[in-house]
């Protein structure tokens, strides 16, 4: 099983996964000019890992996130979050033209939630399979 999260790893990160951590990093570095948005810029930091390396890994809520994760995630989505929302869209469109590409353009439009919304989640490790379903999404 970590073999084949070694190779989608890899592919990811040559077909998607480098360009959309440079994002994630260019958001990142915009945000902690200002010392207040220095929690968006970190929060940006941990997008651009969990997107390099996506495989292995997913994102679960943290307990006690509340209301201000919630205003957060507003001011987020207007500052930075519908870009990189659309960047995934945009890197997801050239994957989808090709047939290896379509489970890595439906994989980028699965992280769309995680760029509009990044504050009161955590990066975990995950032991299901390829392709296993969770209890609840």
């Amino acid at each position: 099983m970590k073999l084949i999260n070694l190779i989608l790893n890899l592919l990811w990160l040559i077909f998607c996964g480098i360009w959309m951590a440079i994002a994630y990093t260019l958001a990142a570095l915009i945000c902690f000019v200002l010392i207040i948005t220095i929690p968006f810029g970190v929060a940006a930091l941990r997008n651009a890992a969990f997107v390099l390396w996506p495989f292995g890994r997913t994102t679960v809520e943290k307990p006690g996130a509340g209301a201000p994760s919630m205003i957060g995630n507003v001011i987020w989505i207007i500052v930075a979050g519908w870009w990189l929302a659309l960047g995934h869209v945009l890197t997801s469109i050239p994957l989808f033209l090709s047939i290896i590409g379509i489970p890595f353009g439906w994989a980028n439009l699965k992280l769309i939630p995680m760029a509009l919304m990044p504050l009161g989640r955590e990066i975990v490790p995950t032991d299901q399979q390829f392709g296993a379903r969770a209890g609840s999404w």
